[in-house]
Parts: C-alpha cells; sequence; structure tokens
C-alpha cells in the first residue's frame, strides 16, 4: 500500500502494544484490533473520491487501533485514556457518509458502535422510542412496524447507516417533508464527553430552561463526543399512500408548484423535482416527461381522507403552475430505484470522476441558485455532466442536490478537478445566499468553506470546541480547522 496520503497527519504513538493492552482490559481482547485487515478496512467512508485513491493503493487515513465497546462506561474510559495521552478518537457507525467525516486522517482510535444496537424502551403512550445509537436504521424501522410504528427517517443510506450517524450529520430522510428531519425527530441523548463524563440531556416534549445542549451535537461529526443513546419520536404505521406525478416545462415552474404545496400547509412525506437532464436519466421510459422537468409526490396518513386532501390540493397546484400529469408510474418507479447507487460505482473504473453534493437555499432567491451551480460547474474544463434535483422542502425553501461527472485534463490530477469541482459548486451556492450543506456535512470536502459559511460564528464554534475537548481528541481536522484553498 501507498501510505503517503496517510502519513502527512498521521500523529506518532509511541508504544501502541501498551495502548492496545489498556483498551483491551476495558472492551476485552477479542473487541481491540491492530490488524492491518481492519485499519484498512476503516480507513474511509463513502466519499467517493477515495474509492478511487483505494483503486490506486492510496489509503485516506489509517487508525492505529480500532475498538467496538459495548456501552458508555467502557466509552468513557477509553475517552479517559485518550484524553489523557492526547490520542485522536473517531466514532463510527457504518461508514455511510460521503463527505470523509469519518476517514481518521490523524490516525488514532476508531470507536466502532455496532454492538451498541439495543433498544431500550418503546413508550407508546409518548410516542417515543429509546435506543442505542449503533443501531442500524433499517433494522430499528423493521423492528418498530412489526409493533404498529414507524420513524419516517428514511435516508439513502437507510439500509447503511445508524442513529449514531444520523445525529452526527444532522441527517434528513427520503420522507422529511411529513415526519422531519432528524434534528425535529431528536427529543434527548446521552453523550460521553471527550473527558469522559456521560451526560444525559432531559426528555420532554418542549422547554424554555437555557439553551438545549443537545442540539450542540447535531451536525458535529463527532468532534464534541459520543453519542451513545438517544430517545426520538415514533409514529403510528399510516394506512393509506398516494402518489402522483407532474412534468414542468422549466424548474421554475416545477419550484412553484412545490412552494404552493408548501405554503398551504400540505406536507406530502415524499417530494422530488429531477431537472431535465436528470429527469433523462431516471424517467425516460415516461413520454409525456420528454425534455422537461419530473417532479413526484407521495403523501401518506393514518388518515385516508387526509391523503385525498392532499392529493387534491397538489394537482391544484401544479395545474396552476401548468403541470402535465404523468400518473402514479414514474412514483412507481421511483420506490423501485430510490436506493440504487450503482452509478457511484460504475463511473470510477472508467476514469470518471463523480460526486453528488446537496446544500439548501431560502425560496427567494432558489431559481437563482439552481442556475448559478450548474453555471459554475460547466464552467470546469472537462465536466461532462452537471445536473440537479431537490429533495428536501420547507415552507421557507428547499434542499438542491448536484451532481457532476467529469475527466481529468491533461496535466491536472483527479483530485483538481474534484476539488473544483465541490468549489464551483459551493461559489455558485454562495452567491445566491445558500447554505453550503444540507444534511450530508462537512467532513473534508468543505472545511475549506466553513469560514465563507459561518464568518465570526466559527470562531464562536472553536471556542465551544476547546471548552469540550481542551486536548482536541475528538475527530481532528474536521468542522473547525480551516485549510487553505486556491
Amino acid at each position: 500500500m501507498n501510505f503517503d496520503i496517510v502519513y502527512k497527519k498521521r500523529v506518532e504513538i509511541g508504544d501502541i502494544n501498551k495502548l492496545k493492552t489498556q483498551l483491551s482490559e476495558i472492551v476485552g481482547t477479542e473487541w481491540a484490533s491492530t490488524e492491518e485487515a481492519d485499519l484498512v478496512a476503516y480507513s474511509k467512508d463513502y466519499q467517493l473520491i477515495t474509492n478511487r485513491w483505494i483503486m490506486e493503493g492510496t489509503l485516506p487515513g489509517l487508525p492505529h487501533i480500532i475498538v467496538w465497546p459495548e456501552n458508555e462506561l467502557q466509552i468513557s474510559q477509553i475517552l479517559k485514556i485518550a484524553n489523557e495521552q492526547k490520542i485522536p478518537v473517531v466514532p463510527y457507525g457504518e461508514g455511510s457518509g460521503v463527505v470523509g467525516a469519518a476517514i481518521p486522517v490523524y490516525g488514532g482510535i476508531m470507536v466502532d458502535m455496532k454492538r451498541m444496537t439495543k433498544i431500550i424502551e418503546i413508550n407508546k403512550q409518548n410516542l417515543t422510542i429509546t435506543v442505542q445509537s449503533g443501531a442500524n436504521g433499517k433494522w430499528l424501522e423493521r423492528e418498530l412496524e412489526k409493533k404498529g410504528f414507524l420513524i419516517g427517517h428514511v435516508p439513502q443510506s437507510f439500509h447503511t447507516s445508524t442513529v449514531g450517524g444520523w445525529i452526527a450529520h444532522r441527517a434528513a430522510g427520503q420522507f422529511s417533508t411529513k415526519y422531519g428531519k432528524i434534528e425535529d425527530i431528536v427529543l434527548s441523548m446521552r453523550v460521553v464527553l471527550p473527558t469522559g463524563e456521560i451526560v444525559d440531556t432531559k426528555l420532554y416534549p418542549r422547554a424554555s430552561d437555557g439553551p438545549q445542549i443537545e442540539k450542540l451535537f447535531l451536525s458535529s461529526e463527532g468532534t464534541l463526543g459520543i453519542v451513545t443513546q438517544a430517545t426520538i419520536k415514533m409514529w403510528p404505521l399510516p394506512k393509506k399512500q398516494e402518489g402522483v406525478a407532474y412534468a414542468f416545462k422549466n424548474i421554475e415552474d416545477s419550484l412553484k408548484a412545490t412552494q404552493l404545496v408548501m405554503q398551504k400547509q400540505v406536507y406530502p412525506a415524499v417530494i422530488r423535482i429531477y431537472d431535465q437532464n436528470e429527469t433523462e436519466r431516471h424517467f425516460y421510459a415516461e413520454p409525456k416527461a420528454k425534455n422537461r422537468v419530473m417532479v413526484i409526490f407521495v403523501c401518506e396518513a393514518p388518515i385516508e381522507s387526509l391523503v385525498d386532501l392532499e392529493i387534491s390540493e397538489i394537482r391544484k397546484s401544479c395545474i396552476e403552475c401548468n403541470g402535465t400529469d404523468c400518473g402514479v408510474g414514474p412514483v412507481k418507479h421511483w420506490f423501485e430505484t430510490r436506493f440504487n447507487v450503482k452509478e457511484s460505482s460504475i463511473y470510477i473504473p472508467k476514469g470518471q470522476i463523480a460526486d453528488t453534493i446537496e446544500i439548501s437555499v431560502m425560496w427567494d432567491t432558489a431559481v437563482e441558485c439552481y442556475h448559478s451551480v450548474i453555471a459554475e460547474l460547466k464552467k470546469i474544463d472537462g465536466l461532462i455532466l452537471a445536473s440537479g434535483h431537490a429533495s428536501h422542502f420547507y415552507p421557507n425553501g428547499v434542499c438542491f442536490y448536484f451532481t457532476f461527472s467529469g475527466v481529468v485534463q491533461d496535466g491536472k490530477t483527479p483530485e483538481d478537478f474534484y476539488v473544483s469541482a465541490w468549489d464551483a459548486a459551493m461559489i455558485g451556492t454562495l452567491k445566491a445566499k445558500g447554505s453550503i450543506s444540507h444534511h450530508h456535512g462537512i467532513g473534508i470536502s468543505r472545511a475549506r468553506w466553513m469560514r465563507d459559511e459561518h464568518g465570526p460564528v466559527l470562531t464562536l464554534m472553536k471556542r465551544i470546541k476547546s471548552t469540550l475537548d481542551p486536548n482536541n481528541i475528538m475527530n481532528p481536522g474536521k468542522l473547525y480547522d480551516e485549510p487553505e484553498r486556491e
């Protein structure tokens, strides 16, 4: 293996055998590993450029040791050792993040949460479930469905993500317009702080009793502590689900229609807008969508008449904006293919550089933002594709999700193209007053844009980080570092 990238930042640990012995005494010898196969397996998440690095024999990061704790007391002891010896610690869910947040750029201890998957309590009166943070999302939803409930949090990584990962990245699921994003779903949590203290936040429907400390850990990407348990909302299973699809002449009409729907206080479980390029790729079998923008809606509820009302109002809004009814065929196709991400593995072996970038923006600059990002991407030499869809909606704004693909030009490297594309998307977003991330997080893909995003607020974030993590052991190199950019 070529470890050039790894050793640029990887810290030195004087006696790795001593550290392994200390950690093995906490978790058991079978739950601590320094085997090369394990270290390599935990060297990356699903950031797409790193797949290319692996194919070329280069690791994006290399931990020194992997541990699999089974409770927060063990995690507390691990963090106390790491804090005392100033060893980096990176929490790990299932590695499905796409911005490099779980890459151990400084090495250190990877804390894999997969042994902590217990359902602690299902409270049908409160409509809550308390679960350990290593629980897999699909498994958890399946267990709840057996009892007649659901969480409704279905990210693209549904089959390969955990409750802790949702919290760390402030995730949003496909059904978020109805059920909310993870910040709407989480009510309380248990956290192990970098110095080893175990903190429980109080469970309540709402309170006015000071700053909500649990909000600090949403989107913290493992930099402020390790969430070990959470109490989250659940809902009765819907009794009816219905979908409809409309095609529009352009992105402007499609956005106007969805804005009308949201501002009527109609909340479909799913809304997705696909621009002309993405409609051609995903809905080529629908003749009414040729050279048009496809929009699909899915409504569901435990009250059937509520679904009927929502579908009726959606139709009115779409007709008002000159939409063409495409029936339920595109909706069925979306359900059949929504977890299909094969393109991410097809492009790379063929030499293409590709990725997806999600951002958010208020309604008054939404159209401008879409065109701004596409225009900036098209300036890049070697670009083959720049497309976009909208995947999450609010009465006040929208989340756009852009895809780019291209090839390396003479004299350039894959990293040059990749960074140029990401920077182009950030420039286009900020020009239109958008936010540089909606639900994937910052990781290493966006870190160099944090100052542009937050201004002086980033300094305040750094103060909070230094207070909770004085020795900077928790996932160093993320969020608060400011890498130089060209």
